[in-house]
């Protein structure tokens, strides 16, 4: 379907592809809400100790399908039923509940998370939190929207002014990042530990400046890292590489980025002479 897709210069436009998103959005959001907060909602333990409701199952299931049916010869990659990690060719890439603690504890910020990368690249992602009424969704080239309203990230250019987000902080405090989280927090204007995709989503919208996370799942950063881009920020990993499965991640509005990341860097160095 790539060579008729419509393109401005020598990029591809994802307009169909973003228009299924969207449609996959609207059929989970219906499915996860009426199991939100249901008495008996079956809750259990993955091998790692995460939680899997059996929302995740029935949201997973019914895009998976959808996928199959539309896209044949697409690869698909979701939490609950694995699938290829491969780079190559066109992979939907699927977290059919972001932060399931939350959902299974009855706290709305949650989000059906759908992502279509491309030689290893996010080019299409919706994040559909349904519970808070807000949909964010971007395709590469074309911005980032919040309910179809263009977004963007803030122009704070001080950690002395920035809103700083963290994730795990636990884990945070007892790696080699802790003097510069510490850092970080100590300088900003103000932290607070939101976590999961609504945190690099208030990056994205401006309403946060920097977001911390210690590790991260391709099926939890594809979705909103196309998103954070198209909004005008950044999403790396503490070394300031391209973002991979179980590493670490970090999201700014991008003119925080590179002090954000000599920060880190320096911390580290320091701790190891």
């Amino acid at each position: 379907m790539g060579d008729d897709r419509r393109r401005v210069g020598s990029a591809p436009m994802y307009e169909e592809e973003l228009a299924f998103a969207h449609q996959l959005a609207d059929r989970a959001a219906g499915i996860a809400l009426g199991m939100f907060r249901r008495t008996g909602l079956q809750v259990d333990r993955k091998p790692d100790r995460t939680l899997v409701t059996e929302a995740d199952l029935a949201v997973e299931g019914m895009i998976r399908r959808e996928i199959a049916a539309a896209y044949p010869d697409d690869g698909i990659l979701g939490e609950e039923e694995g699938g290829t990690h491969e780079p190559q060719g066109r992979v939907w890439v699927i977290d059919p509940i972001d932060a399931t603690a939350n959902f299974a504890r009855g706290v709305p910020i949650w989000a059906v998370l759908i992502a279509l990368r491309v030689h290893g690249e996010s080019v299409v992602g919706v994040a559909e939190a349904p519970a808070l009424g807000e949909r964010y969704a971007a395709a590469r080239g074309q911005g980032a929207t919040l309910n179809g309203t263009p977004i963007h990230v803030s122009e704070v250019d001080e950690i002395g002014q920035a809103h700083v987000l963290v994730a795990e902080m636990k884990t945070l405090l007892g790696g080699p990042d802790a003097v510069a989280v510490r850092g970080l927090v100590d300088d900003s204007w103000r932290d607070r530990g939101f976590g999961d995709f609504w945190a690099h989503m208030l990056v994205a919208k401006g309403s946060a400046e920097v977001m911390l996370e210690p590790h991260l799942s391709l099926w939890d950063f594809a979705a909103p890292q196309v998103i954070v881009e198209e909004a005008g920020g950044r999403m790396t990993t503490f070394a300031g590489d391209p973002p991979t499965h179980g590493g670490t991640v970090v999201t700014t509005n991008g003119v925080l980025h590179d002090e954000v990341l000599r920060r880190l860097d320096g911390a580290r160095a320091s701790a190891s002479a």
